[in-house]
């Protein structure tokens, strides 16, 4: 991994940063989990938070939602829901996060018995709070592809009671046997009724998956995508379009996406050009929050500061906000540069 230099960390951790990949189920540590089962008088498959952490061995993604679900099991209440986002979104601001586009599932939930309502009021309330502070966040609600589209469709009449709540509709868990294809009905609900669009494709599904999101869910933007490189045809459709691609470098080591950290092909997306980001997706799990993500990944790719800051526009291009909010981050954005060491660099407005 080659060694950073104190003042490009001290750049990379005062960026401004987008996360637009973090699912918030995914940000239970080992010893909340066991807080909210004490809490809530849940007994967990585990006797420690020791036992529990060594689990985290994963060898491919349906071995994390194995153990991901089995976390998920202590939330019960509004007030879990919002403790474990407010938790979340604390270290978020602490990594400089100024935009976070957070998904949520809630048939993850609502299979318990945890009514929908409870679980968007708690994630809500967080989210307000944060807001408050100053933080541009938003929810988006996630389908399980493991499940069949017609709970997707129950999903979705049940959330439209709170659709001010969320912003978008996204596709999550197990890729491998679950397309795209599976949702085009709903998403095209989803899309009627004006949310925007993302899916989980080309991680460990084909690059084929990547081309049936777009075509068949029009998604506005690719969850992982990291596979798309072994389709050339289709690497000159995302950089042509402008398709951006939430990353998760460590994710997809964790997952054996990768081997390791510097395999890890985000360098070379980004030098094809396509619009590549950095996210963490499930940062209790794969090893760090988006900051650590950021910085390690930097180094293991010796990435330099145009490569970092090409990457944090390209996360303001790809959120879901307004103009002026753009027009904001962008400003923010400038500004750290401008007042770091070297020239600013200049961008097209």
């Amino acid at each position: 991994m080659t060694a950073i230099d104190p003042d490009f960390a001290a750049f990379i951790d005062g960026l401004p940063k987008v996360e637009l990949h973090l699912h918030i189920e995914g940000t239970l540590e080992p010893e909340t989990i066991f807080a909210l089962a004490e809490r809530n008088g849940v007994e967990l498959p585990y006797p420690d938070v020791e036992t529990l952490r060594a689990a985290y061995a994963f060898h491919d993604l349906q071995s994390f939602l194995d153990i991901y679900y089995a976390g998920a099991s202590v939330l019960l209440t509004a007030d879990d829901f919002h403790d474990m986002a407010a938790a979340y979104l604390a270290r978020a601001e602490a990594d400089n996060v100024v935009r976070a586009e957070i998904f949520f599932d809630p048939q993850t939930h609502t299979a318990r018995g945890v009514p929908i309502a409870t679980v968007i009021e708690g994630l809500t309330r967080a989210l307000d709070a944060a807001r408050a502070r100053g933080l541009s966040c938003d929810l988006i609600l996630c389908f399980l592809r493991h499940l069949s589209e017609e709970d997707a469709f129950a999903t979705l009449e049940a959330a439209l009671p709170y659709r001010d709540a969320f912003i978008g509709i996204g596709l999550d868990s197990s890729e491998v046997g679950h397309p795209p294809e599976k949702f085009v009905r709903v998403f095209a609900e989803a899309r009627r009724l004006g949310f925007r669009l993302v899916a989980h494709a080309g991680e460990e599904g084909p690059s084929a998956y990547i081309v049936d999101a777009l075509d068949r869910l029009a998604a506005e933007r690719i969850d992982h995508g990291v596979r798309s490189l072994e389709d050339p045809d289709l690497v000159a459709r995302l950089v042509r379009d402008r398709i951006p691609l939430t990353v998760c470098p460590f994710s997809n080591v964790r997952l054996r996406v990768c081997d390791t950290l510097s395999e890890h092909p985000l360098k070379r997306m980004l030098d094809a050009g396509l619009a590549v980001t950095i996210n963490s997706d499930d940062p209790a799990y794969f090893g760090g929050y988006v900051g650590d993500n950021w910085r390690d990944t930097v180094a293991a790719l010796g990435m330099d500061r145009d490569d970092v800051v090409r990457i944090a526009r390209n996360g303001i291009d790809a959120a879901f906000v307004d103009a002026a909010t753009r027009l904001r981050l962008h400003d923010r954005l400038d500004a750290h540069v401008a007042g770091s060491a070297g020239e600013p660099l200049v961008r097209d407005r």
